[in-house]
């Protein structure tokens, strides 16, 4: 199926059901999905894995990491064209992709702090002047040859948050963004006294003074938990040392249940937006809700399976960039892509108001990360070509070819926003 084949399907009925799709005309156009642009990616091809992970908007770009390359790759959101692969050299190089899993890769997480963004790295967090299109500055968090990976940041006090998954110990390293250094680190060695099994996205609640992390799995919590660490105490931890998360005043520990968490986004009042990758086959794919002021559950929907969870509020929506998606909703066989397993990526959107689905989006192969342009309401999904990695049922099908980024807006907001 070729592009316009592919636009022509995502407006019928069978994909927005869950929008309460009617039977004229007019309902599908308000509700139906929109792919408005399709940006190549120097060397990036048919055939081509495509190894790249967190985007988020500045201004009038977007920027997400791109190992292939090792580069922030920026793009230019009011024509839709790639700009630049903004490459460091020497000790502002990313590491690039390399021959070993993406525990040893960078980029990884891309961070908006100012006019800058922070970006993780292998052993360090590299600073990038999109304005002089570089990378500037270096600041070293490990020297284990490991990366750092997701970071948030507390743009009140001027801390920016990065977790280091991988490491024997997980920690999180907070960064003076005025000064540029390290002022305190956090180690994850949970109640039992045995390391986590790695950290996820994070997010900072400017309203209750709140780092909030997932926790791959601890002892009490195998598949997931969600961390509060308060702000307050991040920043009575005396410089230079670093603190066990237990030990933190005030620290939250939530358990999320099977759920082997992956992106987080907060929502609107209390609520805060859990995506889950379940490994457990056959498990259903879930998206939670949770009250982060204390914790409870209050909605489980079967909308996970991806990496980068985002929320908009000029639509009040969320959108999880789920690329292990299935046909069945449920967890393919340990979680994994494969040609046996086949997974069928999509773009899940979600009411935050309802806390319900409002549709899915077909996206390209291992399309895990999403970025929202509040001022366009545009939606940039990068993906891998068809072929690489393996296991994508559909997307040869569906016209996701050579890979690149998929540029998508759904009507509802076109509508919304005036467009």
């Amino acid at each position: 199926m070729n592009k316009s084949t592919w636009l022509r399907a995502v407006t019928g009925c069978a994909l927005i059901a869950l929008a309460g799709c009617g039977g004229s005309g007019s309902s599908i156009e308000q509700t139906g999905p929109r792919l408005v642009a399709d940006i190549a990616v120097p060397n990036v091809k048919a055939g081509v894995n495509f190894s790249f992970d967190i985007g988020a908007t500045l201004g009038s770009r977007y920027f997400f990491t791109d190992r292939n390359n090792a580069a922030l790759d920026m793009i230019d959101i009011p024509t839709k064209s790639f700009v630049k692969a903004i490459q460091g050299s020497g000790a502002l190089a990313f590491a690039g992709l390399g021959p070993g899993p993406s525990s040893t890769a960078g980029p990884d997480g891309a961070t908006p702090v100012g006019n800058l963004i922070y970006v993780g790295d292998v052993n360090s967090v590299k600073i990038v002047d999109p304005a002089a299109g570089a990378v500037v500055t270096s600041i070293p968090v490990s020297t284990t040859g490991v990366r750092a990976d997701e970071g948030c940041l507390d743009a009140t006090h001027g801390i920016f948050m990065i977790s280091s998954p991988e490491e024997p110990t997980p920690f999180a390293t907070f960064i003076d963004t005025n000064t540029r250094t390290v002022v305190a680190k956090v180690s994850f060695t949970d109640t039992a006294g045995k390391p986590t099994a790695g950290l996820e996205a994070c997010v900072y609640d400017a309203a209750n003074d709140n780092f909030y992390v997932n926790v791959d799995g601890s002892t009490a919590n195998p598949h997931g938990e969600l961390v509060k660490l308060p702000g307050a105490a991040i920043r009575a931890i005396p410089v230079g040392t670093t603190q066990n998360y237990t030990a933190l005043a005030g620290v939250g520990m939530y358990p999320e249940g099977n759920c082997d968490p992956t992106g987080l986004a907060l929502g609107p009042g209390t609520d805060i937006a859990v995506g889950c990758r379940e490994a457990t086959t056959g498990a259903p794919l879930l998206m939670q809700i949770f009250n982060r002021t204390n914790g409870a559950l209050v909605a489980s929907l079967n909308a996970g399976g991806g990496d980068q969870l985002e929320y908009d509020a000029a639509t009040n929506r969320y959108y999880n960039a789920a690329s292990r998606w299935t046909a069945s909703g449920n967890a393919s066989t340990n979680g994994a892509c494969s040609t046996a397993s086949p997974c069928t990526p999509v773009l899940t959107i979600v009411d935050a108001g309802s806390r319900s689905v409002v549709t899915r989006l077909n996206t390209g192969n291992n399309a895990h990360s999403v970025a929202v342009d509040p001022s366009t309401g545009l939606i940039f999904v990068p993906y891998s070509s068809a072929t690489a990695p393996v296991g994508c049922a559909n997307c040869a099908a569906n016209g996701f070819v050579n890979g690149g980024v998929s540029v998508l807006l759904p009507a509802s907001q076109r509508a919304r926003r005036g467009r």
